[in-house]
């Protein structure tokens, strides 16, 4: 049985998911290779660039962080609390980085900066993204499967943020007026102290690199897959870093332009998600819709029918019964006539009682009035009809249609429920699929001169051959919240037209669903609008 999916933190990442990452951390590592070659070119001193590069930054780490509060308060998640509160301490430390910069906003830079402000603030934020990974990784490692938490999660979220704050501003503290408690990075802006400055880039990548393998040994969902690439990002940072020399070159320059690509890629894979996510809850919403409103229009009709037909003949049944008790009770009974009137009473429940097994027949599942119908046209429509659930799943539809293919006859309504019911089994197949195309191919074809036949065959995940003799049994199952009626209901309907209805493994995946329908008594032909 398949498990439902809530959101980013349990959904596995499919085949194509995989593969466009490994494409982007490809790309990411081709960069690195160019920019380390061309490092050295000088670009001039263009001293906003960083608070504006800040700024991008700050605002997409407090973007992912939203988002990240929003799943933990979905899974009651400590391991997300965790997760997004180091983007927004990490964001938080832009601010204190744009402002001690020097000659961004003052020469020296705000704050009471000195020479080495900026570059320990720039390497508690390098720490703080793998240090959060790893935290990430170990929570989650530990409780596998997401529990209700004791505390709520606004408190959570609450703590997260201010304890993100308080970080944020001891380590500003500790740069500004804790500098002279740092070693040294820079002793001037153009010279630096090597050793100290390898033993940071050491740190850094150490860190990220045991992030990396804690989030590779445990089971990967969408989350972990981005939060990968991410963390590759920010390794190639490091190795770029390295071997800088000086501020303001092409290296330096793409140093911090990695940085922010890092940061839009987390950001726009969670909006894209996100997106999905809320595009298939919002199908589903309208499909229960659909559901529910086509329940109570079949409860409308039919209150509206027995109200209709049979109020009728109850009322004459009241006034004739009423009549023979006025008859009964007069000082001089008239007894003929009294008996005239209980046996016209008893026609009228007769009449009643057949008003009411009409109204059964009406809504019933065998076939009403028959009339000729084209089947091309009435599949043309069905699948008109599930377009957006076609498009939504990312369904191609293939037609073969038999454009000599003779008119068939009975409920064109009922024909159709069983055309959307099979339709809609083969979508939900397709839904479960990854990694290969989708596809639904509707065929007709004339059957050995008095029969129609229809075949609609899909790539789905298909049915185990122990299951295939079962599938039409009333309350036999192969969905974890199916109910077991609808594939016996379309054969049911296909029978009582003559006709029948089985099913297949498909050629190579997925499964088949042949129909045959008898072709009408006049045996004409009508050309398909297709």
């Amino acid at each position: 049985m398949s498990k439902d999916h809530l959101g980013l933190f349990d959904t596995p990442p499919d085949r194509q998911e995989i593969r466009f990452s490994l494409a982007i951390v490809a790309l990411l590592f081709a960069a690195l290779l160019l920019i380390l070659s061309l490092r050295e070119i000088e670009w001039g001193e263009v001293i906003a660039f960083v608070p504006v590069i800040d700024a991008v930054m700050f605002v997409a780490e407090l973007i992912i962080a939203a988002f990240l509060f929003a799943q933990a308060g979905v899974f009651r998640s400590q391991a997300l609390v965790v997760l997004a509160t180091g983007y927004v301490f990490s964001a938080l430390l832009l601010v204190p980085h744009a402002l001690t910069f020097p000659g961004a906003f003052a020469t020296d830079g705000l704050l009471g900066a000195q020479i080495n402000t900026t570059g320990w603030i720039a390497f508690f934020r390098r720490i703080a993204f793998p240090i959060a990974f790893i935290l990430y990784a170990h929570l989650k490692g530990a409780r596998s499967a997401a529990q209700p938490a004791t505390a709520q999660p606004p408190a959570r979220i609450l703590t997260g943020v201010i304890s993100a704050t308080v970080l944020a501003a001891a380590v500003t503290l500790l740069a500004t007026s804790g500098h002279d408690l740092l070693p040294s990075l820079f002793l001037n802006r153009s010279e630096v102290v090597y050793t100290n400055l390898i033993m940071v880039n050491a740190a850094t990548i150490a860190l990220t690199v045991i992030a990396m393998a804690m989030l590779l040994r445990q089971r990967k969902s969408v989350l972990d897959l981005w939060l990968l690439v991410a963390l590759s990002g920010w390794l190639f940072q490091s190795l770029l870093n390295l071997p800088l020399q000086a501020r303001f070159t092409l290296g330096w320059y793409c140093l911090f332009g990695m940085m922010l690509v890092s940061d839009l890629i987390v950001m726009l894979a969670l909006i894209a998600e996100f997106n999905r996510l809320y595009a298939r809850l919002a199908l589903s919403t309208a499909a229960q819709k659909r559901e529910r409103e086509a329940r109570l229009m079949s409860m409308d009709a039919v209150a509206a029918a027995i109200a209709h037909e049979a109020g009728q003949p109850l009322s004459a049944a009241i006034l004739n019964a009423n009549a023979g008790l006025n008859w009964l009770t007069r000082p001089r009974p008239d007894r003929a006539k009294a008996i005239a009137s209980f046996r016209a009473t008893i026609d009228d429940g007769r009449r009643t009682f057949a008003v009411i097994k009409s109204i059964r027949e009406m809504f019933a599942t065998g076939p009403r009035t028959a009339t000729e119908f084209s089947l091309n046209e009435l599949v043309q429509e069905t699948t008109s009809l599930l377009d957006r659930e076609l498009a939504a799943t990312k369904v191609s539809l293939e037609l073969e249609l038999d454009g000599d293919l003779p008119a068939t006859s009975g409920s064109r309504v009922q024909i159709q429920r069983v055309l959307i019911n099979l339709l809609t089994n083969s979508i939900e197949s397709l839904r479960a699929t990854k990694g290969r195309s989708r596809r639904i191919a509707i065929r007709s074809v004339p059957l050995d001169g008095k029969d129609v036949l229809l075949e609609i065959s899909d790539t789905g995940i298909g049915i185990a051959p122990e299951k295939m003799p079962r599938i039409f049994e009333a309350f036999f199952t192969t969905k974890s919240t199916g109910t077991g009626l609808g594939l016996s209901l379309c054969r049911t309907i296909v029978e009582e037209h003559g006709g029948g209805l089985w099913a297949s493994s498909g050629e190579e995946r997925g499964a088949t669903f042949h129909l045959r329908l008898p072709r009408s008594a006049s045996r004409q032909y009508e050309k398909s609008s297709a």
